[in-house]
């Protein structure tokens, strides 16, 4: 069993414990923080938390494993931005892992698995690999039948290839520059300087490639990450993949593919056999595991005692989910935040505050709340970035976005089905518990997360937290009024202009 640690008295403890005693819960328009003597400015507040025990976030923002909200592309960007993509299930493990390669192999320190392609493969056939795959590099190691290394092909091979015809061997550069696999990145960069080399394979006694640096990405390295990507240990991207209760197969596949975490991802997670799987995954392999979703504290105990490195807390929220009207359950988020991070912090595991947000303001009082990080559905819907097209209707632009336990998802994914305990396909036999819809068009995500940020970083200043854990230990909340809410608003004045970071209705 997970040591546990004695937990300190918080200021925000004796208010939650008055709610309680009332027998209330509540959510974010419920309540505020109280501001108090700050000698912090926002734009100087460090944002770095962590999602599970050992996977750590230069921001506190997880994009939901959802099918209109993660797949590569938004993965590739909330990392680049310091946050963290959990790739949805939604998908068969094989195509769950080319999601997950598209993420690692978008920059590396080290690709310690580079595509190779064979000498006798033809320009077109591997372009047409290229671009089926999604691969936003070009540059490959060569080998020969035996898997030796014969010939590296670059970007500039392609671009002065007229004939698509021919083959690797006949366009490659063929005094391709290797290093040993145990060359210190210091002297790769050496190495690459040298003799201007933007690529440098890595091979074993035998000539086969046991890896592969890259320029651009070395240097980033060495240069300790200043663009503040999320990284893992191999300069590579953070990116986590959702699974479910039957799901040891696609664990498997994806642990292959150095997935950072692992998000057991059901619709309640305080279950036999999620807690099975738990154990399963944890005494099969080393990877962190995020569980969820709960949202009472005994709850986040059973799931802590059986080793979860981190638990996600939501139990209908969301704004595409109906879970609560349909079946009758579930906790308003703030409290249910609370409940579960008392237990969390006794164990030394983060809570995700999963669903809910509607606001920028809303992510400090999760935090406060006791989150040591928020997962994004909706408010990330309808980016650049989140899956789908863009359609026009009524004069604007907007993109699809439903819940995991829509009828729409649910018929055509086994993985939704499983998500919500439901094993029927005919959309007659199945019980809803999301709604499907639109999403207006918000444009690039570094742009919205800009804003969501600047909300967070306003609210740190207010309560004058420096960091993520003094937010989680200082915060302190008042309950408002229905008054009080419509106070927060702008009102008595007709809106002409929007700022990027409210919209009316909100």
């Amino acid at each position: 069993m997970p040591k546990k640690q004695n937990r300190t008295k918080l200021p925000k403890d004796k208010f939650f414990e008055k709610i309680e005693a009332l027998g209330e819960a509540l959510t974010f328009d419920d309540v505020r923080l109280k501001s108090g003597y700050s000698e912090v400015m926002p734009d100087d507040v460090n944002l770095e938390s962590k999602f599970s025990r050992n996977i750590l976030l230069k921001i506190p923002i997880v994009s939901a494993a959802m099918d209109t909200v993660t797949e590569h592309k938004m993965a590739i960007e909330i990392a680049k931005l310091g946050g963290l993509g959990i790739i949805h299930k939604n998908l068969t493990p094989e195509m769950q892992v080319q999601e997950v390669c598209k993420v690692k192999y978008y920059l590396n320190g080290l690709i310690d698995k580079p595509i190779c392609v064979n000498h006798n493969e033809t320009i077109e056939a591997i372009l047409k690999m290229r671009e089926k795959r999604e691969y936003g590099f070009h540059t490959f190691p060569v080998i020969n039948d035996n898997g030796e290394i014969v010939g590296i092909i670059t970007r500039n091979d392609f671009d002065f290839c007229d004939n698509h015809s021919v083959r690797a061997w006949e366009i490659m550069t063929k005094s391709v520059i290797t290093a040993d696999s145990k060359t210190s990145l210091e002297e790769v960069y050496k190495i690459m300087t040298q003799k201007k080399k933007k690529a440098l394979p890595l091979v074993d006694k035998k000539g086969k490639v046991d890896g592969m640096y890259v320029l651009k990405d070395v240097k980033r390295v060495l240069l300790k990450n200043p663009s503040g990507y999320n990284l893992d240990k191999k300069g590579q991207l953070r990116v986590g993949a959702a699974i479910g209760v039957n799901d040891f197969d696609r664990i498997e596949k994806l642990i292959g593919k150095h997935i950072d975490v692992a998000v057991i991802d059901t619709a309640h997670a305080d279950t036999k056999s999620v807690i099975s799987m738990l154990k399963k995954i944890k005494s099969y392999c080393k990877i962190d595991v995020v569980v969820g979703n709960v949202s009472e504290l005994e709850s986040a105990k059973r799931l802590a005692d059986a080793g979860a490195d981190g638990i996600k807390v939501g139990q209908g929220p969301g704004s595409i989910c109906t879970t609560r009207v349909i079946a009758g359950i579930g906790s308003p988020q703030v409290s249910a935040v609370y409940k579960c991070s008392k237990v969390a912090d006794e164990y030394g595991i983060p809570i995700c505050a999963d669903g809910g947000l509607k606001n920028s303001g809303d992510i400090p009082i999760a935090i406060g709340a006791g989150a040591s990080s928020v997962m994004m559905g909706g408010m990330l819907a309808g980016t650049k970035e989140s899956p789908g097209e863009v359609v026009f209707k009524e004069g604007r632009q907007w993109k699809s976005y439903r819940g995991m336990g829509s009828i729409g998802a649910m018929e055509t994914n086994k993985g939704s089905r499983e998500r919500y305990g439901q094993v029927a396909t005919g959309k007659s036999e199945l019980i809803a518990e999301g709604v499907e819809g639109l999403k207006a068009y918000k444009g690039e995500l570094k742009e919205v997360i800009f804003q969501y940020l600047g909300g967070l970083k306003r609210g740190m200043g207010y309560v004058g937290a420096e960091d993520i854990e003094s937010l989680r230990r200082k915060a302190d909340f008042m309950k408002i009024t229905s008054a009080g809410k419509d106070e927060s608003h702008p009102h008595d004045i007709l809106i002409t202009k929007e700022p990027p970071n409210y919209q009316v209705g909100n």
